[in-house]
């Protein structure tokens, strides 16, 4: 096995920067078993620019492309592919880079429907490679130390879960706005790295009851000039769920963009003894410990190993992090965290949501993770050819 992993970046704009930092961080802390060999993006001027800014740091410059196909034709030193695409796209590339035999780390949701993620899990496991989805929230010191506290048993026995997001956006987020584009809206795109921590904190969901509605069926201009044009949108832009976890445990899960005048956002577990803020820290019946200082505790509780597991080298950027475990994974066949199943698993949660407005009772993530129920996803997967 290669003492050093032949990477491609594949979808240089947007978040592919971040990863491009992550990059760079694990690179100047001392971790360089890697090596990004090609950069590839259907603009080509956006492959160029970031294989500039991987030469910086790397030295190398890397090869650019306009195709993932021509790209994985033409470079067969390539072992490991980095997707940070349009939602609509990560099937489509994700199956022939596992097909050809390449190691995959995906952005976030894994799919834009679970029966597109089912074609990506299914391509891994025929090729036996590793396939990672990049859900970095878990990853930062305050995650982990919430995690601990928790696990702990330090708010006692968990009773409850409140995820609530009160806001409004009027601007247009251009691909982001569209059902066939990007699978839903806000509670898909971003919302998966909330359905994550749910998982990750408090345990499986089993059942999710949804309303979920479009106050705003137009956005208006742009992050930096909210004003001019109306643009068309069709995904929603208010969810409002339930949720119930393995156990005895409940969760309320609200987000709207629809909201003017006068937002605001909590984030919570409570147990039997006492809560955990996630802005404030933890507050019980015996003790209040500010986050800051929850952190601390944890920090200084990790073994060496268990701390160059968590944080490589010293890094604490998140990116960085489930970058630098894909890595190892692919070059010492160590385990990822995030992997395809637990993308998907993650994903059904959100698409639970949808699916629970469009047949107007409680679903199961069970039905959704099995593709039992694909009201709501029909439409994009008839439009993709999945159906």
């Amino acid at each position: 096995m290669s003492e050093v992993l032949n990477l491609a970046l594949v979808g240089c704009g947007g978040m592919m920067g971040a990863h491009r930092r992550g990059l760079q961080l694990l690179w100047e802390a001392g971790y360089r078993e890697f090596r990004v060999v090609g950069c590839c993006d259907i603009d080509e001027g956006k492959a160029a620019a970031m294989a500039d800014g991987i030469a910086e740091f790397q030295g190398d410059r890397p090869r650019v492309y306009a195709d993932l196909e021509a790209m994985l034709a033409a470079d067969s030193e390539i072992q490991a592919v980095d997707l940070s695409l349009v939602h609509r796209d990560h099937h489509r590339l994700a199956v022939p880079a596992l097909q050809a035999g390449k190691h995959v780390i995906i952005e976030k949701p894994l799919a834009i429907t679970m029966r597109a993620g089912k074609l990506i899990l299914d391509a891994a496991q025929e090729a036996d490679k590793v396939l990672a989805v990049a859900e970095n929230y878990r990853r930062s010191p305050e995650m982990r130390a919430i995690k601990w506290a928790v696990s702990q048993g330090r708010v006692g026995e968990v009773r409850m879960i409140f995820w609530i997001d009160i806001g409004e956006r009027l601007w247009y987020w251009t691909w982001r706005e569209h059902k066939d584009q990007a699978g839903g809206g806000w509670p898909l795109d971003g919302g998966v790295h909330f359905a994550d921590l749910f998982r990750y904190h408090v345990g499986p969901v089993r059942e999710v009851s949804a309303l979920v509605r479009g106050y705003y069926p137009f956005r208006h201009g742009t992050h930096d000039n909210p004003t001019g044009e109306a643009i068309p949108v069709d995904v929603e832009d208010t969810t409002l769920a339930t949720m119930a976890f393995d156990g005895d445990v409940t969760g309320t899960w609200i987000s709207t963009s629809a909201a003017p005048m006068q937002g605001f956002n909590r984030r919570a577990i409570y147990g039997s003894e006492g809560c955990l803020d996630f802005g404030g820290g933890l507050k019980t019946r015996e003790e209040e410990v500010s986050l800051a200082d929850l952190t601390g505790e944890y920090t200084e509780q990790l073994d060496d190993a268990e701390r160059e597991r968590l944080f490589p080298h010293g890094v604490t950027d998140t990116v960085g992090q489930e970058l630098c475990e894909f890595i190892r994974a692919c070059l010492h066949g160590t385990s990822v965290e995030t992997d395809g199943l637990e993308g998907y698993k993650a994903s059904a949660i959100c698409f639970a949501l949808y699916e629970s407005q469009a047949l107007g009772r409680p679903v199961s993530t069970e039905e959704i993770e099995n593709l039992e129920v694909e009201v709501y996803q029909r439409e994009i997967n008839e439009g993709l050819g999945l159906a």
